[in-house]
């Protein structure tokens, strides 16, 4: 298999400022590169540190650079090359799970679980498989998304809690990890009827493990359940975190075609806005149909119509009783 010539990092601003300092003292020869804070050529490779905080490294060396440069000076973690060394498990059978559309007003929640075992673990590195949250663009997620899907072929599962369904889950498991935690144990168990013998399932840290566990049916028991923080540097997570957030897009676009509206992402005031052009079309009940109405998005929106929850119905009002035991649990 071919060596890698090109890697991304999102760094932080004190990272940054280690990275700018080597570059500076090191044997480097500096160039001019638009965006850049400093962009300079090593041995057999050139770095780029973006005004985005993000470090482009390309060239023959550059798997080099990160691992005897980058990784112990700047990140100060390694990770490149170790992984079977420094989490054997890593590369041991095992699916890793994650959502999208978890922060965003309009849309579903989407949980995936994605294989992988010592074989798909090298092609996943090649392909430079990573937390969805660091592509910024949504055509790669989508391009990588059918990348991993061929792959993969049937050893990845979906779950697409749609708008009406989570609004309903909300008022009946009045929080939003219960919802997660539901949506793991499905993926789990929808995975695990293509891979019975799947040994280990491996999420991000959001709640309390025994909410997967209670969630689970009678396939799911035996599975074994590990949910840390980071978990998207596994790379099985880090696959169903593409799965999810491709699914996610995909559903976004569906409702945009079906509404003829901008459908945007995330809680902004863009999102605000087409969500009062589709209660003034539709109606205020459109919000169960495309929002996830415990979002305090749902109250602006309304507020300015001069409206409030009880215009959502039954399933509004539920949803708001639902947000006042979560405040009060939270509390």
């Amino acid at each position: 298999m071919s060596q890698r010539t090109s890697y991304t990092y999102k760094l932080t601003p004190e990272q940054q400022t280690l990275l700018v300092k080597h570059l500076r003292s090191g044997n480097y020869r500096p160039f001019e590169l638009e965006h850049t804070i400093i962009a300079a050529e090593g041995e057999h490779c050139n770095i780029a540190l973006y005004k985005s905080g993000k470090c482009l490294v390309q060239g023959a060396g550059a798997q080099d650079w990160v691992t005897f440069v980058l990784e112990p000076s700047i990140l100060q973690e390694i990770r490149l090359g170790y992984e079977d060394v420094l989490d054997p498990e890593s590369v041991q059978p095992h699916m890793g799970i994650d959502e999208s559309g978890k922060g965003d007003f309009f849309g579903p929640l989407v949980i995936a679980a994605a294989f992988a075992d010592e074989k798909l673990v090298p092609i996943m590195k090649e392909m430079n498989v990573r937390d969805s949250k660091t592509i910024t663009s949504d055509r790669k997620a989508e391009d990588m998304a059918r990348d991993i899907r061929r792959l993969l072929g049937d050893r990845f599962a979906i779950v697409t809690i749609g708008p009406r369904a989570y609004n309903r889950l909300y008022a009946s498991m009045r929080n939003v990890n219960r919802i997660l935690a539901w949506g793991h144990a499905r993926a789990i168990e929808n995975l695990l009827e293509k891979i019975p013998d799947c040994p280990r399932a491996v999420s991000d840290q959001f709640g309390p493990t025994r909410q997967i566990e209670q969630a689970l049916m009678k396939k799911g028991r035996k599975i074994k359940l590990v949910q840390r923080h980071r978990a998207e540097s596994d790379l099985a997570v880090a696959a169903a975190s593409i799965l999810a957030r491709a699914g996610f897009l995909f559903a976004l676009r569906d409702l945009q075609k079906k509404y003829e509206l901008p459908i945007p992402k995330g809680a902004s005031e863009a999102v605000k806005d087409s969500a009062a052009k589709l209660v003034e079309k539709h109606g205020p009940g459109i919000l169960l149909d495309v929002a996830k109405c415990h979002f305090k998005t749902a109250d602006a929106v309304l507020g300015k119509l001069s409206l409030d929850r009880t215009a959502l119905g039954p399933d509004g009002a539920a949803t708001s009783k639902a947000m006042t035991r979560e405040n009060d649990e939270a509390g």
